[in-house]
């Protein structure tokens, strides 16, 4: 499989494939205490490694990773992403911002683009989001998107919250 990575708009927003000028920022993210509810602080080699794998999955499974810029500014703001593999049971649709990007709803209109571009273009059924349960602020953007709690589903880590999203 070698699929294009699409680059997608939104009213304010463009998810762009990432570039490798892009790992710095990424890095500080993942770095920081931040990073806490994916299993962080990381170092750098873990870092690289999560930010390559977000590139891989597009070659092994047609989806992946995407970077949010503002389309005003081009600005960074953080990332969005389907990811698959190994430590995810099922296709999980997920987000982080950067420090100081957070409360302008980024993050919803970034994962409901891209939430909505999987529906239609890989015709996928359900998406799920893993989160730490004292992750407010991603549990937020989840029910945003009508996202359920699904208390059976399968998770990595017995102790997160799965969010579900079905195709309409």
């Amino acid at each position: 499989m070698s699929p294009d990575i699409p680059t997608i708009s939104s009213a304010r927003l463009t998810l762009r494939p990432q570039v490798v000028e892009d790992f710095p920022a990424y890095l500080a993210f993942l770095a920081s205490p931040r990073s806490a509810g994916m299993g962080g602080p990381f170092d750098v080699r873990a870092a690289w490694g999560m930010f390559c794998h977000d590139l891989a999955c597009w070659r092994l499974f047609g989806h992946g990773a995407l970077m949010i810029g503002l389309t005003a500014s081009r600005q960074c703001v953080g990332q969005v992403g389907i990811n698959h593999g190994p430590l995810f049971p099922e296709k999980e649709l997920g987000w982080l911002l950067y420090d100081g990007h957070e409360g302008h709803g980024y993050a919803t209109e970034a994962a409901l683009a891209l939430r909505d571009w999987a529906f239609a273009t890989l015709k996928l059924s359900s998406l799920v989001s893993y989160m730490a349960p004292d992750n407010a602020m991603s549990a937020a953007v989840a029910k945003r998107l009508n996202g359920e709690l699904d208390p059976a589903a399968p998770r990595e880590d017995a102790d997160d919250l799965v969010y579900r999203y079905r195709a309409r």
